[in-house]
């Protein structure tokens, strides 16, 4: 009888033990809401500025030619709203908003990633899409985050998630 209650007892621990991991995995949310971005830095409703292009197709043909076998992940067109965070003081100290726009912007200034952050906390890493003028410094998103640091804007790009991550490729930035 005590080695079938032991049993018992053990087999109530493990599900309450899952169960706290699963609310903590479910766990979402921005990080520190009460560092808010400005007054006057948009809104989920009215954001502050608008970065991308609708792309017409998910990759440009260099990133499809900058592809393993010419077959870059997948991806899909999607429009977001969130707030431009650098990635680097967010998931280190969860900073972010008007409190830390001196900081960030300086983090994004010195090619620290960035970030949208939406309002139900879901991250984004933000880069342009367009494969090989990215990498050869051709492309002008940075100074756009840069200028929008701090600000709720609307992103549209190509949506890539592996493993958890999620990027947004944003196209339009190449330099002419």
């Amino acid at each position: 009888m005590l080695k079938f209650a032991k049993t018992i007892l053990c087999a109530f621990a493990a599900v309450v033990i899952a169960s706290g991991l699963m609310a903590q995995e479910k766990k979402s949310g921005i990080l520190h809401p009460e560092m808010t971005v400005a007054s006057d830095a948009g809104s989920y409703d009215k954001p502050a500025a608008t970065l991308g292009e609708k792309p017409s197709e998910p990759w440009t043909a260099t990133t499809v030619a900058a592809g393993v076998d010419k077959k870059p992940l997948a991806g899909k067109a999607v429009t977001e709203v969130g707030e431009i965070i650098d990635l680097s003081c967010y998931l280190q100290l969860g900073k972010h908003g008007e409190k830390h726009k001196a900081c960030g912007t300086k983090c994004l200034q010195n090619n620290q990633p960035i970030g949208l952050l939406t309002k139900n906390g879901t991250v984004y890493m933000l880069m342009e899409e367009e494969h090989d003028p990215r990498r050869d410094g051709q492309t002008t998103f940075r100074q756009a985050a840069i200028d929008n640091f701090a600000k709720i804007v609307e992103v549209t790009g190509t949506e890539s998630t592996v493993n958890g991550y999620r990027a947004i490729f944003v196209q339009g930035y190449v330099k002419k």
